[in-house]
């Protein structure tokens, strides 16, 4: 689906700007531990801004058909949160 490559997409040019960071000496976030300079934290943040709003502008608005397939389709899901987890696997749902 083009959602799982446009999320993938994202993780990979967030941790792309996050590695420069990493807190031990083989550069690696497997520990998750960044020490990012003061002076650097808007520089990171406008980062990774750019690459929210990169994955947004690929992603296409959805025709009313495909909305209604995947409405139509959830509906036989047994439980309200069933029906919304597969509307969030099938679209990105942003809040405006």
């Amino acid at each position: 689906m083009a959602i799982d490559r446009t999320t993938k997409q994202v993780r990979d040019r967030i941790l792309e700007v996050l590695r420069p960071y990493a807190s031990n000496w083989t550069g690696t976030l497997g520990r998750g531990d960044l020490v990012i300079p003061q002076r650097e934290i808007p520089h990171v943040i406008q980062q990774i801004l750019e690459a929210l709003a990169d994955a947004t502008d690929r992603c296409a608005e959805a025709s009313e058909a495909e909305v209604f397939q995947v409405l139509s389709d959830a509906r036989r899901l047994p439980s309200l949160q069933d029906q919304a987890e597969r509307l969030r696997t099938v679209f990105l749902l942003l809040k405006r």
